[in-house]
Formats: C-alpha cells, sequence, structure tokens
C-alpha cells in the first residue's frame, strides 16, 4: 500500500488535533496579552502591529530593567515576505540563525518568529 503526501498531511493534522484535546492546550488567540504602559500611553505586551519605522512592531518588557520597549524589525523597502516558499524560509532562518533567536527584547527574534512557518505572519497578527 502506497501512502500519500496528502493522507500523511491528514494523519499529521489529526494526531495534532488529538494531543491539543488531551492536554488541554488553549489556541493562542485565548491567552490574555499582558497591557503597560509606554510614553503615556496603554499598549499591549508581545502583540505584533504593522507601522511605524519598521514593517512591523511589537512592545516587550526588558526583564533586565523591567521597562517596556518598542522593538521594530522588518524591512523598510515595502517588498512582501514571502514565507510560503520552504526554500526561502529555510535560507532566511539559516541566515538568521534562528535556531537560537536570543531574547524578545532583539528584533532578531520577532523577525525569525515571522518566518517559523508559511502562516506564521497571519497568526501573530491575528488574522
Amino acid at each position: 500500500m502506497r501512502v500519500t503526501k496528502s493522507q500523511i498531511a491528514q494523519i499529521v493534522r489529526e494526531e495534532i488535533q488529538n494531543l491539543i484535546k488531551e492536554k488541554d492546550i488553549k489556541p493562542i488567540s485565548d491567552y490574555v496579552i499582558e497591557e503597560a504602559e509606554y510614553q503615556g500611553k496603554k499598549v499591549e505586551l508581545g502583540k505584533v502591529k504593522r507601522g511605524g519605522t519598521k514593517k512591523f512592531y511589537v512592545y516587550v518588557k526588558d526583564p533586565k530593567t523591567k521597562n517596556v520597549k518598542k522593538v521594530s524589525f522588518g524591512d523598510t523597502t515595502g517588498l512582501s515576505i514571502k514565507t510560503k516558499d520552504p526554500k526561502r524560509r529555510k535560507a532566511f532562518r539559516d541566515r538568521h540563525n534562528c535556531d537560537n533567536p536570543g531574547p524578545k527584547t532583539k528584533a532578531r527574534y520577532w523577525s525569525c518568529r515571522m518566518w517559523s512557518g508559511p502562516n506564521a505572519i497571519k497568526n501573530m497578527l491575528g488574522k
């Protein structure tokens, strides 16, 4: 009997769903995003948004100083991120050493998360 890629993908999806049910794992959207104050305005920590001086930005709390920090990342030339192409994704992740992305207070951490999978951008932006 020969197993196709689509059959394997279906089996993997079913196994992941079973694990989620067994472990009672909540989807990322169910987790509460902590709020903080940055330069006098209320901001959500850890929620990636479009705009700012770069393509994306996110507010994080620096564990060393306990201050809220704005981390901007992404290309400013207006090119789109092509994370659906596995070769491009692998090349980016290898080039930026995404196996060891560093702390959340650095742009490399967030850029590597953007390139973690084909739908990572939609998931991070909540679309």
